[in-house]
C-alpha cells in the first residue's frame, strides 16, 4: 500500500497540464484534479485552491474521473480557463489558499443590460452563497434556462473571497466596459465535434502561439481553413469558439453582405478587414457563407463583379505574412460552389466536412443546451437523441427551446398579468419529458409541412 505524504513532504504549489471540463462541471466553479495531487497539496475534496495562470483566479478542487488518475492534469471549464488566463494545453500553478469572508461585492453583467431590484439581487446573493470569487473574474448565474454571465467589478477585502448571509451585494445595470462585444464561446459549448476541435487547434493555436517553431522548420504555417457542411452542424460556432479560446482578435465576415451596389465597394471592404485583421494580429477572419463570395469565375460581362470580389479575395490571402498570426475560417454548405483556386495548398491548406451529429454526438449536443435548464426527472436525453435522428446541432437547439417555452404553460395566469413574476414561481418551473415529446411532434410536423 502507498504510504501517504507527510507534513513535511507536502508543497506548496503543484504545475498541471489544462485540460477542458466534462459537461456536468462547467459552471459549478470546481476543478477536477487527481488524488496524488491532492495529497501532495495537503487538501481534500471541497477544499479552495488558488489557479495562477496568466492572471489569478480560484476553484474547489473535486476528484478526478478514474480515467484522469495520475495524468497531472487539472480539468477546469471555460470561464475558470478565461479567469487563469489560459486555454487548453497550457500550464498553470495550483496551491492552497485562504479565503476570506465577502463584506462587500460588485458585479457587472457582461455584454447586456439589466433590471435590477432587491428580489433579483438577493436571488443572484444566494446562488453565489459559498462560491469564491476574485476581483476581474466572470461568474455565471443560472435563472431558469438562462445562463447570465457577471463580471466581478470589486471586492473588499481584496484576494480570494467568498460570498456569506452577511456580504453585501451591488449588481451594476450597465454593461462593464472591458466585457463589451466580448465572445463567451467555449469549446464546452461546442458539441459533437470533438475530433474536428481537435484536429483545428493543432492547426490554429499552434502556429498564433509558437510561430518559431515553423520558422525553426523552414515551412509556412497553415494560412487558412474551410469547413464545409450541411447548415446548422456548427461551423459559424466552431470559428467563434476557436478565436475565443486561442484569446485572438476575431473579424467575422458575412459573405452576401459584403457585395455592394457600386464599383469596388466589395473589394474595398475586405481590403480594410483584412488590414485591420494584420494591425490587430493575432487574429482570425472567419467569412461565412463563403459560397456568396468566392464562386468559380467566368468569362462573362454579367460575372465582371463577381470575378473582381473572387480575385481580390485570393490576392488578400496570397498577401498574408506567413507568420501564422494571422488565419482565415471560412465555411460553407456548397463546397462545389467554391471556385478551386481557394483549394489549392497556400490558401486554405485544410478542409474538413462537419456532418449531421450521430447518436452519441446529439446527445452531447442536447446536455449542452440543456445544461441550464431545469429538467424533471424523467427527462431521458439518450432517448431524445435516438429519436432525433438527422437532426442538426441547430434543430437540438431550437427543440430545447421549445420545450421549454412549453413548460411556461403552466405558470399560473395572475403571473402573466404582474409586471415582475415572483421567483418563487420562477423557481417552481421545470421542463418535462412531455414538453420535449410535443415540441418534437412539431418539429416534424414543420418539416413535413
Amino acid at each position: 500500500m502507498r504510504k501517504s505524504l507527510g507534513k513535511r513532504d507536502k508543497l506548496s504549489e503543484v504545475q498541471l497540464r489544462v485540460e477542458d471540463a466534462k459537461q456536468r462541471d462547467i459552471g459549478r466553479g470546481i476543478a477536477r484534479i487527481d488524488q496524488r495531487t491532492m495529497e501532495k497539496l495537503g487538501i481534500s475534496a471541497g477544499d479552495v485552491i488558488e489557479i495562477i495562470g496568466k492572471r489569478s483566479t480560484s476553484a474547489i478542487a473535486w476528484p478526478a474521473f478514474n480515467e484522469d488518475q495520475n495524468r497531472d492534469i487539472i480539468r477546469i471549464d471555460g470561464f475558470t480557463r478565461k479567469n487563469a488566463g489560459v486555454t487548453i494545453n497550457e500550464y498553470v500553478m495550483v496551491r492552497p489558499t485562504k479565503v476570506k469572508e465577502a463584506l462587500n461585492i460588485t458585479l457587472a453583467p457582461v455584454d447586456m443590460r439589466l433590471t435590477v431590484d432587491e428580489d433579483f439581487t438577493n436571488f443572484v446573493k444566494n446562488r453565489l452563497m459559498e462560491r469564491t470569487l476574485v476581483e476581474g473574474d466572470t461568474t455565471l448565474i443560472t435563472m431558469l434556462s438562462h445562463a447570465i454571465p457577471f463580471l466581478v467589478t470589486g471586492t473588499r477585502p481584496h484576494g480570494i473571497v467568498k460570498v456569506t448571509a452577511e456580504t453585501k451585494l451591488t449588481i451594476l445595470n450597465e454593461t462593464a466596459p472591458e466585457t463589451r462585444g466580448l465572445s463567451r464561446v467555449t469549446y464546452e459549448d461546442v458539441g459533437g465535434l470533438r475530433m474536428v476541435i481537435q484536429r483545428v487547434r493543432e492547426i490554429v493555436e499552434l502556429p498564433l502561439r509558437h510561430p518559431e517553431l515553423f520558422q525553426r522548420l523552414g515551412i509556412e504555417p497553415p494560412k487558412g481553413i474551410l469547413f464545409y457542411g450541411p447548415p446548422g452542424c456548427g461551423k459559424t460556432l466552431l470559428a467563434r469558439a476557436i478565436a475565443n479560446e486561442a484569446e485572438v482578435n476575431f473579424f467575422a465576415i458575412n459573405g452576401p453582405e459584403v457585395i455592394g451596389k457600386f464599383y469596388g465597394d466589395s473589394e474595398a471592404r475586405l481590403r480594410e478587414i483584412f488590414q485591420q485583421a494584420q494591425l490587430n494580429a493575432p487574429s482570425i477572419i472567419f467569412i461565412d457563407h463563403f459560397d456568396a463570395i468566392a464562386v468559380p469565375r467566368r468569362i462573362s460581362d454579367t460575372d465582371l463583379m463577381e470575378n473582381r470580389i473572387v480575385a481580390q479575395l485570393l490576392a488578400l490571402m496570397d498577401g498574408l505574412k506567413s507568420r501564422g498570426n494571422v488565419i482565415v475560417i471560412a465555411a460553407t454548405d456548397r463546397i462545389d460552389l467554391i471556385d478551386p483556386a481557394f483549394k489549392r495548398p497556400g490558401r486554405f491548406d485544410e478542409i474538413i466536412e462537419i456532418r449531421f451529429p450521430e447518436k452519441e454526438e446529439r446527445y452531447e449536443i442536447l446536455k449542452i443546451h440543456t445544461r441550464t435548464m431545469p429538467l424533471a426527472e424523467n427527462v431521458n436525453l439518450n432517448e431524445l437523441a435516438e429519436m432525433t435522428n438527422s437532426f442538426t446541432g441547430a434543430d437540438l437547439m431550437a427543440l430545447c427551446k421549445k420545450a421549454a417555452m412549453k413548460s411556461l404553460r403552466r405558470l399560473p395566469k395572475e403571473c402573466l398579468i404582474e409586471e415582475r413574476i415572483p421567483l418563487h414561481i420562477l423557481e417552481k418551473i421545470n421542463v418535462t419529458m412531455e414538453d420535449f415529446l410535443d415540441a418534437l411532434k412539431e418539429l416534424k410536423l414543420g418539416d413535413k409541412n
